[in-house]
């Protein structure tokens, strides 16, 4: 573990030609994924089929077990999907509604793809509450509370243990989304207690799209029973038996159809880095960058819905200057990469590879902006 994680800045390329603050969408990617993807190349090019039988195959548990330490999970309990709402549907789909327990309770501050798949789910009632009200909502007809661990507009860290306590005490699973806090907060699964949770790769731990993952309790991974399933969770897949499915024990069982083997080669590198840089030096480093947007942002006099308090705050300021959304199109052609989300503005996302000189850019290039000053940087192209 290091004292200055940006000193990893060398091994990430796109920051030595941008000011890099979008790791809350699309974590910057390391040098030596081009390496891991070329390894896959060559292997797919060398071993053919062979490479099924030689580690493409066990490779859905063996990038989850990558995954498990950074979310304080133990060895073979998360397996590698496409995204997280396929992750979502495996983990609901082994809960089965019984008479008035069939409701799904969430945050309306969840991430909308969750919701959209709930509210179209048959025999279940979806209902979406705000953020506050949702340990209230949790009652006896409830089901399943698929809750987002990080608010993704506000960066707001939900209280993850009083969830589940309350969820739990009324006979209800938990899905806990561990998408904006993976890789830059410290946490763990298994003290939390939740019965599933589901992330990616994609942001804070830098692997890239097509790397989904679904963490399943220890004491439930041989006894839960999905129903979203396919040939992968066969106890003998290559016996190519008909229906119905003999299930296997441990991880696999929660696996379906062929995985995506290129993006979990993608996503080793990233996975390896933020272990070595050590997440609580991750988290460290971004609650002060944090800070210290927050402070410029009230100094300039700019509204935001990012928690002030540092241990409700995760990595991500969300800051609304008049017209944001022009702005934030301004400072992409900038090569200033943030994003802008409405309710919430432009959302900047330093990572441990982020210095406080480009937090300092991108206020001052705000300012700029907004007032009608000069630009800091000149526009592409200009």
């Amino acid at each position: 573990m290091t004292h200055d994680p940006t000193r990893w800045r060398d091994e990430f390329p796109i920051l030595g030609t941008t000011t890099y603050l979008i790791s809350n969408s699309l974590g910057a990617m390391p040098r030596g994924t081009a390496d891991k993807l070329a390894e896959y190349a060559r292997t797919w090019a060398t071993r053919g089929v062979r490479a099924w039988e030689e580690g493409w195959w066990e490779l859905p548990v063996a990038v989850g077990d990558m995954v498990a330490p950074l979310i304080g999970a133990p060895p073979g309990t998360v397996t590698m999907h496409q995204n997280v709402t396929i992750a979502e549907a495996v983990a609901s789909s082994c809960v089965v509604p019984q008479g008035r327990r069939n409701k799904v309770v969430c945050e309306r501050e969840n991430f909308p793809s969750v919701m959209y798949y709930y509210a179209e789910q048959h025999g279940l009632r979806f209902e979406a509450v705000p953020h506050e009200r949702l340990v209230d909502a949790i009652d006896e007809e409830t089901l399943l509370v698929p809750t987002s661990h990080v608010l993704f507009k506000s960066a707001y860290i939900q209280d993850a243990a009083a969830i589940v306590e309350k969820a739990h005490k009324v006979g209800a699973r938990v899905i806990l989304d561990c998408f904006h806090s993976a890789g830059v907060i410290p946490f763990s699964v298994a003290e939390l207690g939740v019965d599933f949770a589901v992330g990616g790769c994609l942001k804070w731990l830098c692997g890239g799209p097509g790397n989904g993952w679904l963490y399943v309790r220890k004491d439930l991974v041989d006894t839960l029973t999905p129903r979203l399933t396919g040939w992968m969770a066969h106890r003998e897949p290559f016996a190519f038996a008909p229906a119905p499915l003999e299930r296997t024990r441990g991880p696999m069982r929660f696996l379906n159809g062929t995985p995506q083997i290129p993006a979990l080669y993608a996503a080793m590198e990233g996975l390896r880095i933020v272990r070595e840089v050590g997440v609580a030096a991750i988290r460290a480093h971004s609650m002060r960058q944090t800070a210290k947007l927050l402070e410029a942002a009230r100094a300039a006099g700019w509204g935001s819905i990012t928690p002030e308090d540092p241990a409700r705050r995760g990595g991500t300021v969300s800051v609304d200057p008049p017209d944001a959304e022009r702005i934030a199109r301004k400072l992409l052609a900038r090569d200033i990469l943030i994003d802008w989300r409405p309710d919430a503005g432009i959302r900047i996302a330093p990572h441990f590879y982020t210095t406080d000189e480009e937090c300092d850019t991108v206020m001052a290039e705000i300012a700029a902006l907004t007032t009608g000053r000069a630009a800091l940087r000149v526009t592409r192209g200009s």
